[in-house]
């Protein structure tokens, strides 16, 4: 299934960034910073598979030199807070063989170019290694002057002051998805990409985030979800929270509107208030973060814990009964002391214990995790297994397309008479 993803983000000086080190990085190759002296060499980066230049119809061929067009784009700005470059990220249809991917982010670039008079730069970079293997992607980095005879001009109209953003943005968003549509067409590929929100396309599913190279590092390094993907799924629960407390009071607004018609009269007017607040979307109750499944994970919660302090107070009562002697033994006669109730003799019992017992103890009465009770199953290790396996078949059957496709282009540059 085709995904749709574009972000875009300013290549900023305020930010400590620099249009020459992002065209080094993204494109794979070395170029040094005329107004810094700094030299940025990435030429053993790996996973691009290719880096254009792209300019408007009838452009100077000057800018079709890497270094020369980022030098000059950090030599025409003089601010220390300077926006040099723009960079925009979109996702790559895997569906697509690695011929039409290129041809679509350099049509797409082809298109931007000739409406705002800039220059390109398109870098392909395939799956990482770890990641997931249909992560084909694009970085493509925009000057923000128009291309001139001999150098860069004036500000990019969506540049200037005063301009709605938004709306430029959506505009660039909506471009995306339509050339990708077509082209998936034009390729026979029945799957359609949507760059509005999951509301305005009217799908009830929590919407998903970029977590970044940082963040996906940290997952891939400890096989653990990273603090962010845990804030984002903690907010997103909150947000179905009260999405499901703010419905709950609007049907029982709804639901008492009905009831006040119905004793003044009107009941064709309560039987279509009824009919409408019954129509309204409801959250999924499959979801895992449905509030009611949230409350039902709550509450297995807090019973285990509750569980594990019983058994905690009841091996505390046994430890502290004393064994029956198997014979008499004289002891010294003390005076008589108040019995203690089991809860206050646990309570002196894990006052007295050190640090290290009490991590033992906590540790011993923990109930298992639900994960690992789960992956301890028989079946769940081999589904995991076959997926494993799987996704290396899937792995192999694309390098294999791979050096198809690559042997196909090599052929039509060796014979671009027959491939015409």
């Amino acid at each position: 299934m085709a995904i749709y993803h574009l972000s875009v983000k300013a290549v900023s000086r305020s930010a400590g960034r620099s249009a020459t080190a992002a065209a080094a990085y993204r494109a794979g190759c070395k170029i040094t910073d005329e107004r810094t002296g700094e030299m940025h060499d990435y030429t053993r980066k790996g996973g691009v598979e290719s880096a254009d230049i792209v300019l408007p119809d009838g452009a100077a061929s000057w800018a079709t030199d890497r270094s020369k067009l980022w030098n000059a784009a950090e030599l025409a700005e003089k601010r220390k807070d300077a926006c040099v470059a723009r960079e925009f990220e979109v996702a790559l249809p895997e569906e697509l063989s690695s011929v039409e991917r290129r041809r679509l982010a350099l049509d797409f670039a082809k298109d931007m170019a000739n409406r705002e008079g800039c220059a390109v730069d398109v870098a392909i970079h395939a799956p990482g290694k770890e990641g997931d293997s249909r992560n084909h992607h694009a970085h493509i980095l925009r000057t923000t002057r128009k291309v001139e005879t001999d150098g860069l001009g004036a500000k990019l109209d969506t540049e200037k002051a005063g301009r709605k953003r938004a709306d430029d943005l959506e505009a660039v968003r909506s471009r995306w998805a339509q050339m990708t549509n077509e082209r998936l067409r034009e390729n026979g590929i029945d799957a359609v990409v949507d760059h509005r929100s999951l509301e305005a396309q009217g799908i009830d599913r929590a919407p998903t985030k970029h977590l970044g190279p940082t963040a996906t590092a940290i997952e891939r390094r400890t096989q653990e979800p990273s603090r962010k993907r845990l804030d984002h799924m903690q907010e997103v629960s909150d947000r179905l929270q009260r999405a499901h407390e703010a419905g709950e009071l609007a049907r029982q607004s709804a639901q008492l509107d009905g009831f006040i018609l119905d004793l003044s009269g009107n009941l064709a007017a309560a039987k279509a208030a009824r009919a409408k607040a019954l129509g309204r979307p409801q959250i999924d109750p499959r979801s895992y973060y449905h509030p009611d499944r949230v409350a039902a994970r709550k509450a297995a919660e807090q019973e285990a814990e509750q569980a594990a302090a019983l058994e905690a107070q009841k091996a505390a009562a046994r430890a502290a009964k004393p064994e029956p002697a198997s014979s008499p033994v004289l002891v010294p006669i003390r005076p008589p002391q108040a019995l203690k109730s089991p809860s206050v003799a646990e309570k002196e019992r894990l006052e007295g214990l050190s640090l290290a017992d009490l991590r033992a103890e906590i540790a011993r009465l923990r109930p298992p995790s639900v994960d690992l009770a789960v992956e301890s199953r028989q079946a769940v290790r081999q589904v995991r297994q076959q997926t494993r396996d799987l996704v290396a078949l899937q792995d192999a059957a694309k390098a294999e397309e791979k050096r198809a496709d690559q042997a196909q282009q090599r052929w039509r540059d060796e014979h671009p008479t027959k491939a015409k």
